[in-house]
């Protein structure tokens, strides 16, 4: 059952960007002299969601964990929404834990939502009974190309479910440049278009939190990419500068040398979702610089309360950000907000994680 103020979705609001032309990729490097990173970004973001119901209620037999009603599920996806966008936003603030003046990176707008109170599109696994759900079904019925090239959405935010039922991808990108994302990167999941989108799918079972971490893995295996890591042998990962040197780890994704950490593992991190763990280690974090000079102090997790929601936040924060200051070997660091800002801006200008 489709809502029915519009025959295929409800539009609660959009915002018209005008679409930036393609830059030919040949002169990245002379685009780049004239056009420099930019400070900050908006991220314009289309909501989707299914809530697959039977008289009102959402129908636990189809989700396989969640059977409240359709009103406290549509309230709740909408106050979670708003708490993502916040906790991004917040999380993009460079060194914000110290510099309350520091302003956010990234900037979304919701620019169009729809609504189905049906299942998810699901298409068969050969090697799995539980089906995979169909991002290219569901994208192509809301009419990606148009939101994407002519109304600039760089994020899809899917509000579904898991419970069993559907395997699911928590990031999934579709780009000229390829899929980077904590998928199975299939190249033919999603249509590939003139600009790059990113679909997140959320299950309205779990918390802020989970939702948040979806954009956390997405951040790591796009700074792991631009990075190099995607083709470095796992013996030279501890020498990377995302990797190895901000993050503190190997290939054993285990913290190593105790720096910034990632989304599983703070810096005093001893096993996955380790955020509550009282031990005090030595660690650069707050004061993280390239090539290891920074000062050290013992930390646990008070800084973030032991709570995962806000050590996402907390890391976030320490990702390098615009005027960072930081060099590395000599090379100023870049903003690196930018690879999740505009991804194609980065690519077309083949920038890295160094100026």
């Amino acid at each position: 059952m489709i809502l029915p103020d519009n025959p295929s979705r409800r539009v609660w609001a959009w915002l018209h960007l005008l679409a930036l032309g393609a830059s030919v990729i040949a002169t990245a490097h002379r685009a780049a002299a004239a056009d420099p990173i930019p400070d900050s970004f908006v991220i314009p973001v289309l909501l989707i969601h299914y809530f697959p119901t039977t008289n009102d209620q959402i129908d636990i037999s189809v989700t396989g964990d969640w059977g409240e009603t359709l009103a406290s599920t549509r309230e709740k996806t909408r106050r979670q929404t708003i708490e993502i966008i916040e906790a991004l936003q917040t999380g993009s603030r460079y060194r914000g834990f110290q510099s309350p003046q520091s302003r956010a990176c990234l900037q979304y707008q919701i620019v169009g939502s729809s609504e189905f109170l049906e299942p998810l599109p699901v298409r068969a696994r050969p090697d799995n009974n539980v089906p995979m759900t169909d991002y290219k079904a569901i994208v192509q019925r809301i009419g990606i190309q148009e939101w994407v090239e002519k109304r600039g959405v760089k994020e899809v935010w899917i509000w579904g479910y898991h419970g069993g039922k559907v395997h699911l991808w928590e990031s999934n990108m579709a780009s000229r440049f390829g899929d980077v994302s904590n998928s199975d990167r299939n190249s033919d999941d999603l249509p590939v278009l003139s600009k790059t989108y990113t679909v997140y799918h959320y299950n309205y079972q779990r918390g802020t939190s989970e939702a948040v971490e979806n954009h956390m893995h997405q951040i790591e295996a796009v700074l792991n990419h631009i990075d190099g890591r995607d083709t470095s042998p796992p013996e030279r990962w501890p020498n990377l500068l995302f990797w190895g040197r901000f993050v503190g780890s190997d290939h054993s994704h285990r913290i190593v040398q105790p720096g910034c950490g990632w989304a599983h593992y703070p810096p005093n991190g001893e096993r996955d979702y380790d955020w509550a763990n009282p031990r005090f280690v030595e660690t650069d974090m707050d004061d993280w610089k390239p090539d290891g000079n920074g000062i050290k102090r013992r930390m646990n997790s008070d800084p973030w309360g032991g709570d995962s929601l806000r050590w996402f936040i907390y890391w976030m924060q320490h990702l390098p950000g615009p005027d960072n200051g930081l060099t590395f070997r000599g090379v100023k660091l870049s903003n690196w907000w930018v690879f999740i800002g505009d991804y194609d801006f980065a690519k077309e200008r083949q920038l890295g994680l160094t100026d």
